[in-house]
């Protein structure tokens, strides 16, 4: 029986705003209330934490950290 690795860290770095493409050429603003936030994050640092506690014997993969706290971040601001 093989060991399958429950948290899985990303391969690949975020892909910065500059680089961010949208539809038809656009570009995210620097000045974009989530650009900006994202910035204030520690990511790296944060997702080593995150990491730690997960099993490498039971369970599903976990999402990524960003993903994870991001979606946590926009469901306590969006708040009505």
């Amino acid at each position: 029986m093989s060991l399958v690795t429950m948290y899985r860290k990303q391969g690949q770095a975020a892909i910065s705003p500059e680089n961010f493409e949208l539809a038809f050429s656009l570009k995210l603003s620097l000045d974009n209330r989530w650009v900006v936030l994202a910035s204030l994050i520690p990511w790296t640092e944060f997702e080593e934490e995150y990491s730690s506690g997960f099993s490498r014997e039971m369970g599903a993969p976990a999402k990524t950290f960003r993903m994870a706290l991001g979606a946590l971040i926009i469901k306590e601001l969006n708040v009505g």
